[in-house]
């Protein structure tokens, strides 16, 4: 049987991975919603993974403060219990052989103050979310556009959580800078209105996310962040750039020149065109010859093709990992994948 590329290790860096697969974030919300601590279920459904010869596995959403907390149940990195809690998880993953990302996530609008403290939600304008929160199922609030002072300190915080991923073993860190959060909110033409440094045109709203990196980098490395960017946003479902080409240049010409070597460009659906004859992926890869996590609805046939031609150098996975604990091994012995049901494979860690 040819062996799928997926199966293949890679070398980044000082990486060694026993695979080109990755797990992608996921949000679970199985912490302690009060301390944010995750416990002895979260370290057992990640060693599964990792056992298994998952490459790289990408946490859920962390958050680097209360205040940057979207919904029930999400772990943060902010605190010393949550540290030592989330060092029996990197343990684990590594006692098996893995790799272990954190990935930061501040919801920056997208929230409600009865998740984060009593504080209002943040954002780089006074412009609120349509919908209901998560889980919460309360109209989002209207956001307090951010000083500067809250900006340095927004940074400050992602710094301090990044320091924390290191002390609790992880091999790096994720920023995610996609989907409608915080960092995109600053990205993005339809929420920010700023008339600062900050705001205009795209490489100056693109400036919040540039420093965010900077000091990531600043505790981590440029070999060990990653970036997560995209068009869509999970609050405005019909959301589209302008101009693709354009954006995509922009954001890679700032990749660059902080000088990360991996970046994660995320999308619904891997093999749909952006523009008329390239997908959202291509598009990237026309500009960056760094590492690509290819994310979005993948089965292991495209992204084995994707791989081999060169459009992405590792393939990230979802709900086939939350359905399928031993997803590598079912590759290895061509046995089929089980299909994600959201009502068991959501309430429950596998």
């Amino acid at each position: 049987m040819k062996k799928n590329k997926l199966l293949n290790p890679i070398t980044i860096g000082n990486w060694h991975l026993k695979s080109k697969v990755v797990m992608a974030p996921m949000t679970r919300s199985f912490a302690d919603n009060n301390t944010g601590t995750v416990g002895k279920d979260i370290v057992t459904y990640y060693r599964k993974r990792a056992k298994d010869g998952i490459g790289l596995i990408i946490t859920e959403g962390i958050n680097p403060s209360l205040r940057g907390k979207g919904t029930f149940g999400v772990p943060g990195l902010y605190t010393n219990s949550q540290v030592d809690a989330w060092q029996k998880v990197t343990e684990a993953v590594h006692e098996e052989g893995g790799k272990i990302v954190a990935q930061l996530w501040h919801v920056g609008r997208l929230t409600h103050r009865e998740l984060t403290g009593g504080f209002p939600p943040q954002s780089p304008s006074i412009i609120k979310a349509d919908g209901l929160v998560h889980r919460l199922r309360k109209p989002y609030e209207t956001p307090e556009e951010m000083s500067k002072k809250d900006i340095k300190e927004v940074i400050q915080e992602y710094a301090l959580a990044a320091r924390n991923a290191i002390k609790a073993g992880f091999d790096g860190v994720e920023i995610h800078g996609a989907h409608g959060y915080l960092i995109d909110q600053f990205n993005s033409e339809v929420t920010n209105k700023r008339t600062d440094e900050y705001g205009g045109d795209i490489l100056n709203r693109l400036l919040f996310m540039k420093e965010v990196l900077n000091a990531v980098i600043n505790e981590v490395g440029k070999e060990r962040t990653i970036i997560r960017f995209s068009e869509i946003k999970d609050d405005i479902p019909d959301y589209k750039w302008a101009n693709p080409e354009e954006n995509i240049k922009a954001y890679i010409q700032v990749f660059k020149e902080v000088g990360i070597q991996i970046i994660h460009p995320s999308t619904n659906n891997f093999t749909k065109k952006m523009t008329d004859d390239m997908t959202f992926h291509q598009l990237v890869r026309k500009y960056w010859e760094g590492i690509i996590i290819g994310v979005g609805n993948l089965n292991t046939k495209i992204a084995s093709e994707a791989i081999k031609e060169g459009t992405i150098d590792l393939a990230a996975f979802g709900r086939p990992l939350l359905a399928n604990p031993d997803f590598i091994n079912k590759i290895k012995e061509g046995q089929p994948i089980k299909s994600y049901q959201a009502a068991i494979d959501l309430k429950y860690l596998h």
